[in-house]
């Protein structure tokens, strides 16, 4: 019986020291998704900039009481992007983005801030719809100062073809 019951105090003990060790991974983790997620709500305002020379106005601003941040994206010469949207926020560990295309689809990627906190990288986990328009592959926004960023994409072409992009925005209010 008093063997049983130190095998039992032994595991209870292992039990409550892994618990921990995971808590505190996830505590980390959480912690990196919410500095990644507090660092892109900095460039709520609105910004314009160039993708490709075609002039694109973003606003970007905080919803749902501060849990989702709404990037939309806009032309003035009636081309792409009509009216996209990337929607930003934290799911448990992860720093996650959706972006609703104006091809029809949506591309769901994760996010990594980078060491020096100035950048965030998002990968590609996959994309809901159809992709004949094509579809936003990857994404990594680099905070110049507090009134510029740099968006640096890849956007796959219907027929598989990956194309580089990148734009240089300015804080216009």
């Amino acid at each position: 019986m008093r063997k049983l019951a130190i095998l039992i105090i032994l595991i209870a003990t292992a039990a409550v020291v892994v618990a921990q060790d995971n808590s505190a991974k996830s505590a980390s983790a959480q912690s990196d998704a919410k500095k990644a997620f507090a660092k892109l709500k900095t460039l709520a305002g609105s910004w314009q900039g160039k993708v490709m020379e075609i002039p694109i106005d973003f606003t970007i601003r905080a919803a749902s009481s501060g849990s989702a941040i709404v990037h939309e994206g806009n032309t003035s010469g009636g081309g792409p992007p009509k009216h996209e949207i990337t929607m930003f926020y934290v799911d448990g560990d992860r720093l996650r983005a959706t972006h609703y295309c104006d091809a029809g689809n949506r591309s769901n990627m994760e996010g990594k801030l980078s060491a020096d906190g100035n950048a965030i990288a998002f990968s590609f986990l996959d994309v809901v719809g159809p992709t004949r328009g094509g579809y936003l592959k990857d994404m990594v926004l680099t905070m110049v100062d507090a009134d510029r960023h740099i968006v640096a994409f890849t956007f796959v072409m219907p027929d598989g073809k990956p194309i580089p992009l990148r734009g240089e925005f300015q804080r216009t209010k």
